[in-house]
C-alpha cells in the first residue's frame, strides 16, 4: 500500500508542559493536537508509553502492555469526581520545564491513591469489563503490588518461592494483596480510558499516532519473571547474556544496555506468539508502529552478564524474516517502521527489503564531505523510508550544528545553504521537508530551534535524561502558519 506523503512531529507525552511532574493526557496534549492540525502535519510520534523504572527510560519498562501511570491527568480525575484540586495542587513539582523524577515518584501515587480510593467504593461495569478483556493485567498487577511489598527491589530478589512462582506462593500473595492489585487494574483502565480519548480526538484532526516498541524487554519486568523460557537465562534465572552495542566512534566501551537476550528458538514453538501479542497490542495504542533497533533481528549483540562494558560482546544470527511472515499471517498488514540505524550490513539490508517496512535516514548523520552518505536526501534510493533531523537518541539539530568543526561545518553549510549555526535546524526541516521520503519527522525541540540543553537523551548514561519539556508559549500560531506554508510548499499536507 502506498503512504501518502506526509510530515510530522516527536513529541512524547511526558515532554508536554504541565505543573505537575511530567507532561500528562489531559488539556496540553490535547491543545499540542490541535497545534498539529493548525500546523498541517499528519503524525504525531512518541516514545513507548509504558511505565518507567530505574533510571525513567521508556525503554526500561516493568511491562511491554502497561500504561505509564506518570500520564494520567489529574484534572480529567477530578472532573470524573475522584479527585479534589488541592490534593494535587498544593505538592511541590519541581520546575516545569525540567522533570524531577524523584518529585514525581514521591507525589504521584499518593495522589492516584486518593483517586482509587474514591473510585473503590462504587461499582464500574466498564472497569470490570476492562479487567476481563485484558488478560496480561492479573500478572502485571500482582507484579507491581509485590515489588511495592519488597519496597521496589527487582523480582529476582524476593522469596525464593516467588522467584520460581510456586503456586502457593503466588496465590497467597494474590490473596494478601488483593487492595494493592485492585489498585494497578484502576492505574491501568484510568490510562487507557485517557489514552483511547486523547488518541481518537487526533484522529478526528487527521492525525496518526506513531508509537515505538522496544526490541528487548527489562530483566525486571513481569514479562521476564512470568516467561523465563522466552530469555536466555540460567537455572537461577540470572541472565547469561545481556543486550548491548558494540564499541565504536561515538562510544569506544560500547553500549551496555542489560536486557536479557531472547530464546529464539523457544519463542518459535509457539509461532511467535509473544511478539505476535507484543505488535497486536501496539496496534490498540498507536496507528503507525515503529520497531526499535530493527537490526537485532538479523543479528544481535550479546554481552557476558556481569561485564562492566561493551568490549567482549559477541555477535548472534537472530530471528529472521520468519518472524515478520509469522507477523502478517496473524495479523495481516501491520503499518511499522524498522528503525535500520546502527552497524548495517548487506543482511540487514535484505532483511528490511523482504519485509517491506520503511527505514529510517536521520540528517545529523548525513554530513560527511563528499556528499556520498546514504542519509543525504540526494542519496535515497527509495520514497519508502522515513527521513528525520534527528531521533529522541540524537542531540537536538542545533547542539549538533555546535559540535561541526572544519571541513564537515563547512560542507553542512554548503548542503543547508544556510552562513550561520542557528539557522541550521529551520534548513534541515526544509530539507528533510523537500526529500523523496514519504514522511519527513522532525523533533520539537528542532522546530523551536532549542540548543543541547533540550536533549532528550544519550544513549547509555543515566541521570540527566527524559526530562526536557516544553513551554505553554512555545505552541504559538506563528510557528504552527510558519510550519504548514513548509509542509504545503512540499505537498505534504
Amino acid at each position: 500500500m502506498k503512504t501518502k506523503r506526509c510530515s510530522g512531529v516527536i513529541m512524547h507525552i511526558s515532554s508536554l508542559p504541565d505543573k505537575h511532574g511530567t507532561g500528562k493526557m489531559g488539556r496540553a496534549a490535547y491543545g499540542f493536537a490541535d497545534w498539529l492540525e493548525k500546523a498541517g502535519q499528519s503524525i504525531w510520534q512518541i516514545l513507548p508509553l509504558s511505565p518507567t523504572s530505574f533510571g525513567d527510560s521508556p525503554y526500561q519498562s516493568f511491562s511491554v502492555n502497561a500504561g505509564n501511570p506518570y500520564f494520567i491527568d489529574f484534572e480529567t480525575l477530578e472532573k470524573e469526581g475522584l479527585l479534589e484540586s488541592k490534593e494535587y495542587e498544593s505538592l511541590d513539582w519541581g520546575k516545569c520545564g525540567d522533570i524531577d523524577y524523584e518529585k514525581v515518584f514521591k507525589n504521584t501515587f499518593p495522589v492516584l491513591k486518593k483517586a482509587y480510593d474514591r473510585f473503590a467504593k462504587k461499582p464500574d461495569i466498564e472497569y470490570n469489563k476492562f479487567c476481563e478483556e485484558n488478560k496480561w493485567l492479573g500478572s502485571y498487577s500482582l507484579f507491581m503490588a509485590l515489588k511495592d511489598e519488597h519496597k521496589g527491589a527487582s523480582w529476582d530478589k524476593w522469596e525464593k518461592e516467588l522467584v520460581f512462582r510456586k503456586p502457593s506462593a503466588i496465590k497467597a500473595a494474590q490473596k494478601r494483596l488483593a487492595k494493592e492489585i485492585d489498585f494497578y487494574n484502576f492505574l491501568q483502565y484510568e490510562f487507557f480510558k485517557q489514552w483511547e480519548e486523547l488518541r481518537s480526538y487526533a484522529n478526528s484532526k487527521g492525525i496518526e499516532i506513531l508509537g515505538d516498541i522496544p526490541i528487548y524487554v527489562a530483566y525486571d519486568s513481569v514479562e521476564v519473571w512470568e516467561r523465563p523460557e522466552l530469555f536466555y537465562l540460567d537455572r537461577d534465572k540470572k541472565p547469561v547474556e545481556v543486550a548491548g552495542c558494540p564499541p565504536d566512534c561515538f562510544t569506544p566501551l560500547g553500549q551496555l544496555w542489560g536486557n536479557p537476550i531472547y530464546n529464539w528458538e523457544e519463542i518459535k514453538k509457539d509461532g511467535y506468539r509473544f511478539w505476535i501479542d507484543r505488535i497486536a497490542a501496539a496496534q490498540k495504542l498507536y496507528d503507525i508502529i515503529r520497531i526499535d533497533h530493527f537490526r537485532g533481528f538479523d543479528s544481535f549483540y550479546s554481552i557476558p552478564f556481569g561485564s562492566e562494558n561493551a568490549i567482549n560482546g559477541k555477535w548472534n544470527k537472530g530471528v529472521g524474516i520468519d518472524l515478520f511472515k509469522a507477523v502478517k499471517e496473524a495479523l495481516g498488514q501491520v503499518n511499522i517502521v524498522a528503525e535500520d540505524l546502527g552497524f548495517i550490513t548487506k543482511s540487514v539490508e535484505r532483511l528490511l527489503k523482504k519485509s517491506g517496512y520503511p527505514g529510517m535516514k536521520v540528517l545529523e548523520f548525513g554530513f560527511e564531505p563528499g556528499g556520498k552518505s546514504e542519509y543525504l536526501p540526494h542519496n535515497f534510493k527509495s520514497s519508502n523510508c522515513v527521513c528525520y533531523t534527528g531521533t529522541h537518541d540524537n542531540d537536538t539539530a542545533l547542539g549538533w550544528a555546535n559540535t561541526l568543526k572544519g571541513e564537515e561545518l563547512k560542507y553542512a553549510k554548503e548542503i543547508l545553504g544556510v552562513k550561520t549555526r542557528n539557522a541550521m535546524p529551520q534548513a534541515m526541516i526544509k530539507l528533510a521537508w523537500s526529500s523523496i521520503a514519504d514522511r519527513a519527522i522532525a523533533q520539537m525541540q528542532d522546530i523551536l530551534g532549542l540548543d543541547s540543553k533540550a536533549r532528550m537523551n544519550i544513549p547509555s548514561t543515566l541521570g540527566t535524561n527524559w526530562k526536557w519539556q516544553a513551554d505553554p508559549e512555545d505552541f504559538t500560531d506563528e510557528l504552527a502558519i510558519k510550519l504548514h506554508r513548509l509542509t504545503e510548499n512540499y505537498n505534504r499536507i
